[in-house]
């Protein structure tokens, strides 16, 4: 059965990063043309687009148009490897429970808010650079919710503990799978991308005023109020 739409670019988003983590391709080296990833994973071309956008953001490639050698995609980093690796592969065999995946999200995202607010100078680069791709109108629910959880890994990673960073990437697959599930259950998505949109500016500015007591209420509401919204769960209410 041929790949759905919605699902094609993950199909090849997921393709280039098993590429990445097991060796394959490395920084420096070239991505197949978007004529060959199509032909060979079986999609269009807009949805391989579509998914080298996402990686560019990600900070894993470089894209540039033209036809010398230094055109198309170029990988300039690699995922997080080691513990996140072994989680993705937990996940992908069995699943976590939403309500773990909800819980372990509140313990990390705190710690990682937190930890930023306290530093005195936090580097917010990578997080300002995916805020300013979900601001584009043409994003699909998923795309926008792939670049969500990248901000959310790229606050992780910023706040210095690799460990964190290594547990956030691994559950990244997790946290995916439920919120786009919950995506088609909101009526007005354009109006849930608005709040989402501001709610993540509110965090990082909390965060770069070094509030550290906003930035965690705030990361909290945030994460608890869009499984709410989207009827996943009513128990992920943070508890005292």
């Amino acid at each position: 059965m041929p790949e759905q739409p919605a699902r094609a670019w993950r199909l090849v988003l997921e393709h280039v990063e098993r590429d990445l983590l097991d060796g394959r391709l490395g920084p420096g080296d070239r991505l197949a043309s978007e004529r060959d990833l199509a032909a060979d994973l079986g999609v269009g071309r807009s949805s391989v687009r579509e998914a080298l956008r996402v990686l560019e953001v990600m900070g894993l490639i470089r894209t540039a148009t033209g036809s010398g050698p230094q055109s198309g995609a170029i990988v300039i980093a690699t995922p997080t490897g080691g513990l996140s690796t072994l989680l993705r592969l937990q996940v992908a065999a069995q699943g976590f429970p939403l309500s773990d995946v909800v819980q372990t999200r509140l313990l990390l995202e705190d710690a990682v808010v937190e930890a930023l607010a306290a530093q005195d100078a936090p580097d917010l680069s990578a997080a300002h650079r995916v805020l300013a791709a979900m601001e584009a109108d043409a994003l699909t629910s998923a795309e926008f919710l792939a670049l969500d959880a990248q901000l959310h890994l790229a606050l992780a990673e910023s706040s210095g503990n690799t460990v964190v960073a290594a547990i956030m990437a691994g559950l990244r697959t997790a946290i995916e799978s439920y919120v786009q599930e919950g995506a088609a259950a909101i009526d007005d998505w354009d109006a849930m991308a608005s709040v989402l949109r501001s709610e993540h500016r509110a965090i990082v500015r909390a965060i770069a005023a070094g509030d550290t007591t906003t930035a965690r209420a705030l990361v909290r509401a945030h994460i608890t109020g869009y499984y709410t919204a989207a009827g996943l769960t009513r128990s992920a209410r943070p508890t005292d």
